[in-house]
């Protein structure tokens, strides 16, 4: 019998936008660029709104005020609400793609649904980060997009998130 498939961890579940918004969360703590986001675009949101009142304050363009403002709470509606804007924008995707199964084994990640199947080896997610409902892999590209979810609430027993845990921490990094 094949020690990998031994150690094969099974999830099946349906992802829904609160995982992608979790995942993104998560990311967003856990890559350069995702830090680099947090506090560049509450940065320039403030000083954008700041210009506005100073253009205001001295008599200056008001178009130039309304759209340095509008910039300004832009990026400050992105840093509050945009994990959660994006994921909705995947609502029709995922209610497509329907049950999810997840095998998870030293060979990488096999997932299908009801309109695709993907195999992601472990070199295309070589860093993983664990929140309270997921396990976020994730890829170490520069601008970190690409994500796989494996949301804990697809384990068929408890123990098999530890299982899971053992896997990931074989082979990738904590993130």
């Amino acid at each position: 019998m094949d020690i990998a498939a031994d150690q094969a961890v099974e999830l099946v579940f349906r992802a829904t936008t609160a995982d992608v918004a979790e995942a993104l969360r998560a990311r967003n703590t856990r890559t350069t660029s995702g830090r680099l986001s947090r506090w560049m675009f509450p940065t320039m949101g403030t000083l954008a709104v700041l210009s506005a009142v100073l253009l205001i304050r001295q008599g200056g363009h008001l178009p130039g005020a309304v759209g340095f403002l509008a910039a300004g709470l832009t990026l400050w509606v992105i840093t509050l609400f945009g994990p959660r804007l994006t994921a909705r924008a995947f609502g029709g995707l995922l209610e497509r793609a329907g049950e999810t199964r997840a095998v998870i084994d030293d060979c990488g990640v096999r997932v299908a649904t009801e309109v695709t199947e993907t195999r992601v080896g472990w070199a295309a997610h070589p860093t993983y980060a664990e929140t309270d409902g997921l396990f976020v892999l994730l890829s170490d590209d520069k601008r970190a997009v690409a994500f796989t979810v494996l949301p804990k609430r697809g384990a068929q027993d408890p123990a098999d998130i530890d299982r899971l845990r053992a896997i990931l921490d074989r082979n990738l990094r904590r993130a």
